[in-house]
């Protein structure tokens, strides 16, 4: 083999390598984009606890400053609303609310690093997540 035909070899060999298509993480869904004001592709905690803060507001409809199970149908079953209650008054409070929102924030993050990206909110515990926000 010539010293031509070796550094062909290589070179396309390095392209083969650095030139391999990067594959670009999964975009958010637009649905829930606008709970991530830095456009990183990522929810962290504070944008998380931002949006629960809102969606606790839209769903306080009574404006008592807590939520029943009435005004949290379809998100959270009787079982975890028992659990997520520590002062069993058989509703959330704001702060109680957001205790869950990152339990929930939590569970949704596997590796550990802070952040949610479109991935991990399709896990099941992202999922469990998205329905308090939504």
């Amino acid at each position: 083999m010539s010293i031509r035909y070796l550094l062909a070899i290589a070179a396309l060999l390095n392209l083969a390598i650095f030139a391999a298509p990067v594959h670009a993480q999964t975009p958010l869904p637009a649905s829930i984009a606008n709970w991530d004001p830095d456009k990183d592709g990522t929810l962290d905690i504070a944008e998380v606890t931002k949006a629960a803060s809102d969606k606790f507001d839209a769903l306080d409809t009574d404006h008592e400053g807590t939520l029943d199970a009435k005004e949290l149908a379809h998100r959270v079953g009787k079982k975890t609303l028992m659990a997520a209650d520590p002062d069993k008054d058989g509703t959330l409070s704001k702060d109680e609310y957001l205790a869950l929102v990152e339990k929930r924030f939590k569970a949704a993050d596997p590796d550990g690093d802070g952040t949610l990206n479109a991935e991990e909110l399709k896990s099941p515990a992202g999922k469990s997540l998205l329905l308090l926000l939504r």
